[in-house]
């Protein structure tokens, strides 16, 4: 290791700098390994194992943050929906997110979540209860459960369907406005017999 890198890790937060540097790495498209994050953190190349016995648990951990992450997306500056212009709108966060942050995303997303990996499990359920809890602020007498996760389908498939170039949109506010006609779309629709 390098004693510029060396002498740029000062904290005793360890973990923290790991996550710091490994979210930085995948959200910069670098490819990494726990060698590569210790080496890019300035530390030995066994540091990391004290805190993530493979690279599995650091990616858990970065989902774990994205969750985090996206539900302060979905909540900053907002109270709970009321009404499905303000429930669109938590969708338009929610391909906001996915777009501004694509490698975390994909991350988060990209696995089934590991029952055995609590931290990770809460983190996911906390963002869907958001939701729940939105839908049911929004249509008190309907199956919350359900819609919560239609809601989510909705959002996490537009966000899918422009990560993956299959909707283009020339600006954000392009991609803002689909979202929020497609919500709107789905709450105004009435079936025909």
């Amino acid at each position: 290791m390098s004693t510029s890198a060396r002498s740029g890790y000062h904290h005793g937060d360890l973990r923290a700098a790991l996550l710091t540097t490994a979210m930085q790495m995948l959200e910069n498209g670098e490819a990494f390994s726990l060698r590569a994050v210790a080496r890019n953190a300035g530390v030995s190349a066994t540091a990391p194992y004290r805190h993530f016995p493979d690279r599995d648990a650091l990616e858990s951990a970065l989902a774990v943050q994205g969750f985090g992450d996206l539900e302060h997306d979905l909540t900053s500056g907002r109270d709970l929906p009321t009404s499905t212009a303000d429930l669109a709108e938590f969708g338009v966060a929610y391909v906001d997110f996915a777009l501004r942050r694509p490698a975390l995303f994909r991350l988060m997303f990209g696995k089934p979540c590991d029952g055995s990996d609590d931290e990770r499990v809460r983190a996911a359920d906390a963002v869907h209860e958001l939701l729940a809890r939105a839908l049911a602020n929004v249509a008190p007498r309907s199956d919350t459960t359900a819609l919560a996760c239609a809601g989510w389908s909705l959002a996490h498939g537009l966000a899918s369907l422009h990560l993956d170039g299959k909707l283009p949109a020339d600006s954000p506010e392009e991609v803002a406005e689909r979202v929020r006609s497609a919500f709107l779309a789905i709450t105004t629709a009435r079936g025909t017999p």
